[in-house]
């Protein structure tokens, strides 16, 4: 893989206005109507929400991250997918890029809802 160049440059006041958060992920379920999608029971903290992620085929079980913490950005405008309202994004690394995906994770786990940035 060839790094991509950076994107332009954004001031911190615009990064800001990201709220990047912890999450422990407590379901996975199909989506039966995509050929991508996944539908994940988030708790955040604060709430639980439901997120869509384009995971199937991706892994050979998405259901093994069932139990794990990640990063998910929680202030984006709910987006409906295959009729399913997803209520935050998955914040995960190498889709851009053409890697496999895998999660952005905290280190150790911290209390869902902990602010990243």
């Amino acid at each position: 893989m060839t790094p991509a160049q950076p994107k332009e440059t954004v001031s911190f006041e615009d990064f800001q206005k990201l709220d990047i958060r912890v999450g422990t992920i407590l379901e996975v379920a199909d989506v039966p109507k995509s050929k991508k999608l996944v539908q994940l029971r988030v708790d955040l903290g604060f709430a639980t929400r439901t997120v869509l992620v384009g995971m199937k085929g991706e892994r050979d079980d998405p259901s093994e991250i069932v139990g794990r913490q990640a990063l998910f950005v929680v202030n984006l405008a709910p987006q409906v997918m295959a009729g399913i309202t997803s209520e935050a994004m998955l914040f995960d690394i190498g889709y851009a890029d053409g890697v496999t995906p895998v999660l952005a994770m905290p280190e150790n786990a911290v209390p869902n809802g902990t602010r990243a940035g």
